[in-house]
This record gives structure tokens, C-alpha cells and sequence, in this order.
């Protein structure tokens, strides 16, 4: 058998593990990134060529320069139209193509450079807002490993993970992802499977037991003999689950995209009636330029902006413009429990110390001998002693049995920790003192014994946020109509956790496709929310109308897959984060109205002959400028906290 060493993860995922790459996609994204600011500054610039000309006497020169200013913006718009239409898409751009291609016919360069430079504005702000959130997420990546090592005629070779193949024998260290499906060969394995099954506390794997990919040694390194390819196992498949997800995810429409239909037929009417009945192209064309639905184009794109940019002061990462608009409107919450409802780790609930000692002492030694060992259990024990500023000696003669305790010697006492099976072996009649014993369901009970007695248990549990119940309530008056909880870990162990929240349901033991069937049942109901952290939650996340992601300890997996990242650790943030997204839509749909009802005014005026093109364009600009000073509102008032 073939012996390999896993290195330690990259910040990206394997091509065995990654979705298909789409590369005609990410080149048209390239392009609109180094394109778009380029359409704003070509007729900007142009736009204070022309009136330079003018003002310097070389008037016969604007009209040439305004119109070679807009033609770059005109063709790329209709690129953008033809892309639209074949999707089947009818937006607002059409009416900016119209009333730039009437300016140029009619020989009004001046409205068409002004229309191109709103328009161009408008489409460079829309983007800005996912370019941002694209780059803050380039620090959540990094938990997949993407390279091996290789034991090979008695030399090492560095591979990718599509060179390992079934039977090699795999060295998993402490602290390394699993990277392939396989059962133990050697040693015992320690294993935090939080990430992909829910469960919070480690779990034990002993020779010939099977191993899922994507879980963590939280042990001492152990041997695994791969029983699948990288691209066959557990982890791969549910990446899979993850894009199939978002394939079948109904798209949402943009706010400004769901007047088009019919502000574009409005307009075309009045255009093509001013047209008919005054026998005046130009007519046509100023209702056509003032009806460029610039309070569309620019003023929902900065109240947008403005929404995801609060939002990321306070800690959420919201991906663009569509995904503030779905946090806007849910009125279904499924959350999950490990990680998201709970804080994800074992945390110290009781301590029980035997006649003879007191409760911080009995804290004191046990930590102390725990700070020789690296399980996630003995450093949840340190944790919390020195939390309780507790001296911590240091241990000696430590032998420690991976997976079961420790012994050795601390201020000169003999102390044995771990496991009740295995203190019982060390200090005999453990069993039997503590039959009977009662302790809440999901919880590790740790043995203490000094010089050969029992003398004590400490007993740990996964905790519920303590901001958990307060945000359920926060969000029962912000409108949510549902919430579940959707887990993958036991029906005990999540009910238990839960009695006292106000829930609408509980679903346990799911698997990553059970909960897709959940989330997608619940969308009977509203819009759902899921909120998720591991990388069984991913494509859950996915199949949302927004997927929610813990960022701040969970999983590349789920991070990658949701709309929302929370880039702090608390559920507090999530109604603060859906308040803002609802302020700034309401002030974006003002801005609409407002935009509208002027801009249809103006096209009245322009209908019956009272407004040139040109007039047309510098009352729109007025317009714009009213509704961008009211979308820029979205940026003040008090922070979301």
C-alpha cells in the first residue's frame, strides 16, 4: 500500500472537489469589471470635451465629440439587451438604447452623451456591491486540503488529491481534513464531525470503523485506508448537492427590473403617440430622453450600495444587490442548531466534586493536566479555568490514550481524567459510585480521580446562545410567520436543547439532501431564510431563496454557498442586518416613485411639445439628482447592531 501525509489546507478547493468551472462565465464577469468603470469615464470625459469646445469657440466640434462619447455606451448596452432577450429578459435598458440611438439619428448629442453617462453611472453602481462582497470573501476559504504527499520507493512526492486511489493508506494528522472516505487501519480516531453532521462533540472511530471525508482530527494522527477517490466521496458529493441546488434556484429579479414591462410600454406609447399625432420625430425623442428611467438605473443601485455597505460595517457580508433585496422580503426562517443555534463546542455546564473536594479545585487539576494534551474536550477544560483565572500548574509524567484520558501527576497529587470507562480502570468502584447518575442528553461526562478515587465528574455540553431565544422573538416582530430548525443531529439531543424556544418545528437527524426537501418544502409559505454553518448546511444554503452562513468559524463550504455571510459570531446580527436591508429597499422604492411620477410628468410636457430633447435630459438630471439625494438616506441613521 501506497503511504501518504496530507499537508495542511490551501485557500482553495481541489479541482477533484471544486464545481465545474465555467469559464466563458468568469471571462464575461472579467470583462464587466474592466469594461464598466471605462463606460463611465469615456463620456464623462466627453461630456467636458464638448462644452470646452463650445466655450472655446469650436462649437462645430461638440456635437462630433458628445457622439463618439456615447457610441461606446450604446454598444455595449445593446450587447447587454441582446444577452437579456435571449434569456428571455425584458429590462429598462431598451428605453436608454432608444432615446441614445434617436439622439445620435436626430442629431441631439447632447442628450445622448447625458443618457449614455447615466446609464453607464447606474449600471458601474449596481456592480459595485458584489465586486465588494467577492473580495471580502477571499479570507473564508481555506478549510479543504488540495495537496498530498506520497511515501513512493522510500522517497516523499508531493500529489493532488485526484492521484489518491482506494486501498492507499492515508497518515491523517492532528488537525487535518479527511480528505477521502476510508476506515481506520491504525490508532484510534478522534473526530469532529461538526462541520458535516451537526454533532458538537468529537467522536470516536476505532480499527475498521469508516471515516466520511471532510471531518477533522481533533486526535492524535491515525492511519486511514482510502476506500473511495477524492472526487467519490463524502465531501465531493456534497459539493455536488451544493451547484445542483443552485441550478434549480429560481432567480430573483432586480426591484428596478420589475416596473420595465410596464414603464417601457408607457413610454413607448407616449413616444409613439407624440409622434403621430404632431408629425415631429423629435417629439418622440424628448419623451423617449426623459423617460430614461434613470431613478431606476441610479437611485436603486446607491440605495442598495448604501444597505450593504451599513450592513458590512456591523459584521454581515451581504453579496450584492439581489441578495439585500431577498433579506428584505423573507418571512420563513429554517436554522440550523449545531454551530448556528448552539455555539458549536463543548462548553463546562456542571461540575460535581465528591465529598472531600470543592468544585474550583477539583476545575483546577483537572486542567492542569489537560493542558498536556490537545484534545478538544481537555482544551474546552482549559478554556474554562482560566476564564475563571485559575492557577494551572504544570503537569508531569503525562501518558495520555487518544480518545479515552490522561494520567499523570500535578502538585505532587496522582490524577487520572477522561472518560468514566476509563477512570473506572485507574480508581476501581467509579462504575458503581456513579450508577444511576442522571445528566442531560448530548452531554460528555469527564471522570477525575486523585490518588487512585473518584473525585469528581465534569460534565460538558454543547450551550445554546444565550442571544438565541431573544433573536427568535426579534424576529417574530420583524414578521417572520415560520421558524423550524432543520439538524443533522439527534431527535433528543436537538429537543432538548430547544424547550423553551418558540418554534414552529424541529426536524432532526437530516442528512444534506433531506434538508433541501425541508427548505424547499417551507417556500409554501414565503420566502425561506436558511441559516446554516456547516458543510452539510451548504446546499440547503444553496437551495434558499437566501442562505445565511455563520462565516466566522463555519465552514468555506457553507460560506461559499450562502447570500449572507455573518462575519462575527452572533445570531443578533441577523435582525439588525434585515431591518437595514428593509430600510434601504423602502427608500429605494421611494426613490422609485418619486423618479417615476416626475419623470412621467416630464414626458407628458415633452409629448406636447414644451421640452427639446436636450431640455428633456437636464430635467431628468434634476430628477436623478432629487431621488440619488433620497437614496443616499439608506447610508445614515443608526448603525445595525
Amino acid at each position: 500500500m501506497t503511504r501518504i501525509a496530507i499537508r495542511k489546507a490551501t485557500p482553495e478547493l481541489p479541482s477533484t472537489l471544486r464545481p465545474p468551472a465555467m469559464p466563458g462565465a468568469q471571462r464575461l464577469r472579467s470583462l464587466h469589471r474592466f469594461v464598466r468603470p471605462i463606460l463611465v469615464v469615456v463620456p464623462l470625459v466627453g461630456l467636458i470635451l464638448g462644452w470646452t469646445a463650445h466655450l472655446a469657440g469650436a462649437g462645430q466640434w461638440s456635437g462630433s465629440i458628445w457622439a463618439a462619447a456615447t457610441i461606446p455606451v450604446l454598444g455595449a448596452l445593446l450587447v447587454e439587451i441582446v444577452a437579456s432577450l435571449r434569456r428571455g429578459d425584458v429590462g429598462l435598458d431598451i428605453v436608454a438604447a432608444l432615446s441614445m440611438s434617436g439622439a445620435l439619428l436626430f442629431g441631439e448629442h447632447l442628450a445622448a452623451v447625458v443618457v449614455a453617462l447615466m446609464y453607464a453611472g447606474g449600471q458601474y453602481l449596481e456592480s459595485f456591491a458584489e465586486r465588494r462582497a467577492a473580495r471580502e470573501m477571499t479570507a473564508l476559504l481555506g478549510r479543504v486540503p488540495r495537496t498530498a504527499v506520497r511515501y513512493r520507493d522510500g522517497r516523499l512526492e508531493e500529489v493532488g488529491l485526484e492521484i489518491i486511489a482506494p486501498d492507499d493508506r492515508l497518515l491523517i494528522r492532528q488537525g487535518d481534513v479527511v480528505p477521502v472516505d476510508g476506515v481506520v487501519a491504525r490508532g484510534t480516531a478522534v473526530l469532529d464531525q461538526a462541520a458535516l453532521t451537526g454533532e458538537a462533540l468529537p467522536v470516536r472511530k476505532e480499527h475498521g470503523e469508516p471515516v466520511m471525508s471532510g471531518v477533522t482530527n481533533a486526535g492524535d494522527a491515525f492511519d486511514l485506508v482510502a476506500t473511495h477517490r477524492a472526487a467519490e466521496s463524502t465531501y465531493a458529493g456534497i459539493i455536488r448537492l451544493i451547484e445542483a441546488a443552485q441550478a434549480s434556484k429560481a432567480p430573483m429579479a432586480r426591484l428596478a427590473d420589475r416596473f420595465a414591462v410596464a414603464f417601457l410600454a408607457l413610454t413607448v406609447a407616449l413616444a409613439g403617440g407624440a409622434w403621430l399625432w404632431s408629425g415631429d420625430p423629435i417629439r418622440a425623442l424628448a419623451v423617449l430622453v426623459v423617460a430614461t428611467p434613470c431613478p431606476l438605473i441610479l437611485a436603486v443601485p446607491v440605495a442598495i450600495v448604501s444597505g450593504v455597505s451599513r450592513a458590512a460595517k456591523a459584521g454581515v457580508l451581504v453579496k450584492g444587490g439581489k441578495a439585500l433585496e431577498a433579506l428584505a422580503r423573507v418571512r420563513v426562517l429554517v436554522i440550523d442548531k449545531t454551530g448556528t443555534l448552539t455555539h458549536g463546542e463543548a462548553r463546562l455546564t456542571t461540575i460535581q466534586p465528591m465529598p472531600g473536594f470543592v468544585s474550583e479545585r477539583l476545575l483546577q487539576l483537572a486542567a492542569s493536566l489537560d493542558q498536556a494534551s490537545k484534545h478538544v474536550i481537555a482544551r474546552a477544560l482549559v478554556r474554562e479555568a482560566q476564564s475563571r483565572d485559575l492557577p494551572l500548574p504544570l503537569p508531569a509524567n503525562v501518558v495520555e490514550v487518544p480518545g479515552e484520558g490522561l494520567e499523570g501527576s500535578v502538585d505532587g497529587l496522582n490524577l487520572v481524567v477522561g472518560g468514566v470507562r476509563y477512570v473506572s480502570q485507574q480508581a476501581p468502584g467509579t462504575v458503581e459510585t456513579l450508577a444511576g447518575s442522571q445528566y442531560p442528553v448530548g452531554s460528555v461526562v469527564v471522570a477525575v480521580a486523585v490518588d487512585g478515587k473518584l473525585a469528581g465528574l465534569l460534565v460538558l455540553a454543547d450551550h445554546l446562545r444565550t442571544e438565541a431565544a431573544q433573536v427568535i422573538e426579534r424576529l417574530r416582530r420583524l414578521g417572520m410567520d415560520r421558524i423550524v430548525l432543520a439538524s443533522g443531529d439527534r431527535k433528543d439531543v436537538a429537543e432538548a436543547v430547544t424547550v423553551g424556544l418558540h418554534l414552529d418545528g424541529v426536524h432532526t437527524d437530516l442528512t444534506p439532501d433531506r434538508k433541501i426537501a425541508i427548505v424547499q418544502d417551507e417556500k409554501r409559505h414565503g420566502p425561506v431564510m436558511m441559516i446554516g454553518d456547516g458543510v452539510n448546511d451548504a446546499p440547503a444554503l444553496a437551495a434558499a431563496d437566501l442562505g445565511v452562513a455563520m462565516g466566522a468559524k463555519g465552514a468555506a463550504a457553507s460560506a461559499e454557498a450562502a447570500d449572507v455571510v455573518l462575519l462575527v459570531d452572533r445570531l443578533d446580527k441577523i435582525p439588525a442586518a434585515i431591518h437595514a436591508a428593509r430600510r434601504s429597499r423602502s427608500i429605494a422604492l421611494q426613490s422609485v416613485y418619486a423618479g417615476i411620477g416626475l419623470s412621467v410628468v416630464g414626458m407628458i410636457v415633452a409629448a406636447f411639445g414644451y421640452l427639446t430633447p436636450v431640455q428633456g435630459a437636464l430635467i431628468q438630471e434634476a430628477i436623478d439628482v432629487a431621488v440619488i439625494l433620497n437614496a443616499l438616506r439608506a447610508l445614515w441613521g443608526p448603525e445595525p447592531s
